[in-house]
């Protein structure tokens, strides 16, 4: 699953407009227009259509989890205002892995939380396999999380979503 596929499901999914995407692009410090938003969630033979890079889809989900969970609070051995900043690391490949663990944390999800919206999607996964999706890469039952499993994932997510009342 490309990162600009997935941007588009998860949109779908959760029904959110572009100034939304955008905003959660702000969250982390990331300011993109609501064209490059847009070229962004055009399918690739699209004119017009820009590439989501590692980098940005990695902010984009910093944006997610500090709007649904808050900003992170500096540890005991960070400097004050350390944890508010933006990561400038060099970014790691992402992964459909490392994905679904960023949504784990902003949704604050549970394995069951999570074997319900794979259920609700039509598919049954039992907590081992989810142990492994959410495993080290180099731990000896990590499982690589396939582009069907992610796919199914965001379709329970915005299943689910649409079912509970809005408070």
């Amino acid at each position: 699953m490309t990162n600009n596929d997935f941007l588009r499901s998860f949109r779908y999914a959760l029904e959110l407009d572009p100034g939304t995407v955008q905003a959660f692009f702000a969250e982390s410090g990331r300011e993109l227009s609501l064209r490059n938003v847009a070229a962004m969630l055009k399918d690739e033979d699209e004119a017009g259509f820009e590439a989501l890079s590692d980098e940005l889809l990695s902010g984009f989900l910093d944006g997610v989890i500090a709007a649904y969970r808050g900003h992170r609070e500096p540890g005991p051995t960070e400097p004050e205002g350390a944890a508010r900043e933006p990561s400038r690391e060099a970014p790691r490949r992402l992964t459909n892995n490392r994905i679904l663990r960023a949504l784990r944390i902003a949704f604050e999800l549970r394995d069951t939380d999570i074997q319900d919206f794979m259920q609700a999607a039509g598919r049954e996964v039992s907590k081992a396999e989810l142990g492994a999706l959410f495993r080290r890469e180099d731990h000896r039952n990590y499982q690589p999380c396939g582009d069907q499993f992610m796919r199914a994932f965001l379709r329970g997510l915005g299943l689910k979503r649409r079912q509970r009342p809005e408070p």
